[in-house]
């Protein structure tokens, strides 16, 4: 009777030992059904239906949501859709990828096409919401604002950037043991200099690119033009006439050579009609006479 009796103990413990074993797996599975994006695998969610939530551990809405978010993973191979969530504290270059201004805040994703979900946060208005296509009538983010564009991709860049230099910030003050103000200036340092090495960056760039011309010093005309005017009353005249749009033109410029061997022409023209008139006048008073 005790040798049965321990062999009925033995089975007991074999029994319980083998049922905790089979529940691990299982909790594990259930455990997996909601997928962790990060920053390395985001792109996953391109392609294929996804609902991605973005949480903070320390959001008690975001705490509150988990088991009716758990729930609906529980349903996501029936409805063909992949559940994940993003820890926004872990993973800051996702949320300024997707601009997170709210926790938690979830994202409907269908073949790279990204929709903001407004709705209740109940496991039946998650699956209503999936199983009814009720994420038609939402219109998808504009291109220039998708995860995958540009700009968003640059002010994910920003935010990793500023988890950095939060880092650098908590190591020079706790670990190290330099003063706030101290870890300040370090950074207004940086800043500057590297404000400074990127001016000279762009202006080596920018010369290199568009050289500036150079134009060569042009004096200022201030020469006049002299016309000759036959006189009134037997004088010879001179109309001095500023002109400086004519002479400082580089089509009408002309030499000082130039301009005299112009003036002497018509002065020597003026001269010689003056002598022929008078010649003709005297000519005719003795014929007359």
């Amino acid at each position: 009777m005790a040798a049965a009796g321990a062999l009925g103990r033995l089975r007991l413990r074999l029994t319980l030992l083998l049922a905790v074993f089979l529940s691990v797996p299982a909790v594990q599975a259930k455990r997996s059904l909601v997928k962790v994006i990060t920053d390395h695998n985001w792109r996953e969610i391109l392609e294929g239906e996804w609902m991605v939530e973005f949480y903070a551990p320390w959001c008690p809405a975001c705490q509150h949501l988990q088991s009716e978010w758990n729930e609906f993973a529980e349903w996501s191979d029936d409805l063909g859709v992949n559940v994940a969530k993003v820890d926004v504290t872990e993973q800051p270059g996702l949320s300024g990828r997707f601009i997170i201004t709210a926790l938690p805040t979830i994202y409907h994703c269908k073949d790279g096409e990204f929709r903001k979900y407004q709705g209740p946060r109940m496991k039946n208005d998650f699956i209503d919401f999936i199983d009814g296509k009720k994420w038609e009538a939402i219109e998808p983010m504009y291109s220039w604002l998708r995860p995958s564009s540009f700009l968003m991709t640059s002010m994910s860049a920003l935010f990793q950037l500023s988890m950095w230099i939060r880092h650098c910030h908590n190591y020079f003050t706790e670990v190290i043991g330099i003063p706030v103000w101290g870890s300040y200036g370090i950074f207004a340092l940086i800043t500057l200099f590297s404000g400074l090495a990127l001016g000279l960056i762009l202006v080596f760039v920018a010369d290199c690119v568009l050289p500036s011309r150079r134009y060569k010093h042009q004096p200022h005309c201030s020469q006049k033009k002299m016309s000759l005017t036959k006189p009134q009353d037997g004088h010879f005249q001179e109309d001095d006439d500023e002109t400086e749009d004519d002479l400082c033109s580089p089509a009408k410029e002309s030499s000082s050579k130039t301009f005299e061997k112009v003036v002497l022409k018509d002065y020597g023209d003026y001269l010689q009609d003056t002598v022929r008139k008078r010649t003709m006048e005297y000519t005719s008073r003795a014929d007359d006479s």
